[in-house]
């Protein structure tokens, strides 16, 4: 099936709003889903600033723009109105400094990571390069979550050694990494490799609040701030009194909050609430809330009038 004509320029209007525009599932300050979250920490290292559109706040773009740019998947990046992929594409050019190139930026010097690789972990190490054959990748995601692999050098890769062995790290990871100990445990009968980062932040504090809680919350007259993550088109079919839609001028008001606030997020089961949940308490806030089933569980234990869907 054609785009309509009519959307196919106004996608064009918006691709062109901006120097730099990401089509994604939320706000840059507040992402609906990883991948769109993923793209937007690469901006941000980049750009101090770029034009966004949030997809689920209109499900004609949503639809529309994948058929516009002949590809399945959001986020999708464009840089003066041309698209440059998605996701994956967007880490692959980050990697090897093309991206910073096409903004027309200066690449970052990323300096070689300090790592203790132990003799239990290099022997092991050597036993699978033996085997496997390839060289050995560490990556570090946001969430300090580790994984090791064997594969070939791609050439943008930041090199260290320990023990004997090459450790090949992207950019991200080798920043994540300085101090890194790569160690060998026992696991029933046979070892396994560890890792110990002394990087890894604590983990960010979200109270998971049950909807009989809220109610309580709702009737002690305590100042709170309650926000809803869902698409308005969700929020139009069922509501909680009293919650705020999060859009980009919302969440920028969040930020400017006491970071002792207490805030409640919600959505339609808690997934997303908790990922908005994390992002603002991973900012400095202090009294962060979930609701625990989100608006479902509302209807079910506090509200039935409120429709379920």
């Amino acid at each position: 099936m054609s785009l309509d004509p009519a959307l196919r320029e106004r996608l064009a209007s918006i691709t062109r709003s901006d120097r730099v525009v990401v089509f994604m599932k939320g706000t840059p300050d507040a992402p609906q889903c990883g991948f769109s979250a993923q793209v937007v920490a690469i901006l941000g290292r980049l750009i101090p600033s770029y034009g966004s559109f949030d997809v689920l706040s209109d499900r004609e773009v949503r639809e529309g723009i994948k058929e516009f740019s002949d590809w399945p998947t959001i986020p999708q990046l464009y840089v003066d109105g041309e698209f440059q992929g998605g996701c994956d594409i967007v880490k692959e050019l980050y990697a090897s400094g093309e991206l910073a190139q096409l903004l027309g930026v200066q690449a970052q010097i990323v300096a070689a990571p300090t790592v203790t690789v132990t003799d239990d972990a290099a022997d092991l190490l050597r036993g699978a390069v033996a085997n496997q054959g390839g060289e050995l990748h560490v990556a570090i995601d946001a969430s300090f979550k580790h994984s090791l692999s064997l594969g070939p050098r791609a050439g943008h890769e930041i090199v260290t050694e320990s023990n004997g062995l090459t450790i090949l790290f992207d950019r991200d990871s080798a920043q994540r990494a300085n101090g890194l100990v790569i160690g060998a445990a026992e696991s029933g009968r046979t070892k396994a490799l560890s890792v110990e980062n002394p990087n890894a932040p604590r983990p960010a504090a979200v109270n998971q609040l049950s909807a009989r809680e809220l109610q309580a919350l709702m009737e002690s007259g305590q100042e709170f701030h309650l926000y809803d993550v869902r698409t308005p088109e969700e929020q139009r079919q069922a509501r909680i009194a009293g919650a705020t839609l999060i859009d980009p001028r919302v969440a920028a008001a969040i930020e400017k909050l006491p970071k002792d606030a207490l805030i409640v997020f919600h959505c339609h089961h808690g997934g997303r609430s908790q990922a908005a949940a994390e992002h603002f308490a991973s900012s400095g806030f202090t009294n962060v809330h979930n609701l625990a089933g989100g608006i479902e569980a509302w209807s079910r234990e506090v509200d039935p009038s409120v429709p379920r869907y």
